[in-house]
């Protein structure tokens, strides 16, 4: 069953669908979506159990591709190109291959076609040890989960998933904070995400892998098989950069995407 993704829309012009990664929310590729707005109309999603997208009690690759593709029919765009950062870049593939019809042109950030191992143990602990009920500042939350995740904007970017409750559902006791994302069923289904598209290919169309130098989610042993399922696919890197490629260098990262997705338009 698919869900009703929580959507921005800006811009004007051919359909252009932007998806973030793993923990993150239509937010993270604002600074893209400003740049692009004006030769594209943007639509920016919440991923199913992120943002302010449904929960479900299960997400992989498949069913994700599914929701961006009702997604699609509800707003009326029979094709579109599409832009997606990590997680978000795996659902931008798994699209191509499962309906190849529907996606003119595949922008895919920081990440292959393949098979990872599991990268965000500590992350997914640290999330997972705070105590909500009792946590009463974003100070707290920080200080808490740095026992778990030492980088400073890391944890600043996982914890924008931290809302406080609104005041008028607060009880005496209750906790004033929740999450924004599904943190039980993405711990669940941790291994669908590290898990490649499903889909034999090959998508023709083209596709442009954009890859931060200081990265190591796009490998050289992954050529292969990114040229079986995408054989008109080309690379880019973008240097001094790691996987936060398209927020380090967001002006570098959007003029790669415009010059591909203008030749190819």
């Amino acid at each position: 069953m698919t869900v009703d993704l929580n959507y921005r829309i800006t811009g004007d012009g051919k359909p252009l669908i932007l998806m973030h990664g793993l923990f993150g929310s239509l937010e993270n590729l604002g600074g893209i979506a400003r740049r692009l707005q004006d030769e594209w109309q943007i639509h920016a999603l919440d991923l199913r159990n992120h943002g302010s997208s449904p929960h479900t009690d299960s997400m992989d690759y498949p069913a994700m591709a599914r929701d961006v593709l009702a997604y699609m029919d509800a707003q009326g765009l029979d094709r579109a190109s599409i832009l997606g950062h990590s997680m978000g870049g795996k659902v931008a593939m798994q699209m191509a291959l499962m309906a190849p019809e529907r996606v003119e042109q595949v922008v895919v950030a920081d990440i292959a076609p393949v098979d990872y191992h599991p990268r965000h143990d500590a992350v997914l602990e640290g999330l997972g040890s705070l105590d909500l009920s009792v946590l009463r500042s974003r100070q707290e939350a920080d200080k808490a989960l740095a026992e778990y995740v030492e980088e400073v904007p890391t944890r600043q970017f996982l914890l924008k998933n931290l809302e406080r409750v609104p005041r008028e559902e607060q009880s005496d006791s209750g906790p004033m904070f929740r999450w924004r994302l599904n943190l039980p069923v993405i711990e669940a289904s941790y291994d669908n995400l590290t898990r490649a598209p499903q889909g034999d290919g090959p998508y023709s169309g083209p596709v442009l892998f954009i890859k931060g130098e200081n990265s190591a989610y796009i490998q050289e042993k992954h050529r292969e098989e990114i040229q079986r399922l995408f054989p008109s696919a080309e690379l880019r890197i973008i240097k001094d950069t790691g996987h936060w490629l398209h927020a380090e260098k967001a002006e570098t990262f959007a003029a790669l995407s415009r010059r591909f997705l203008a030749k190819n338009a």
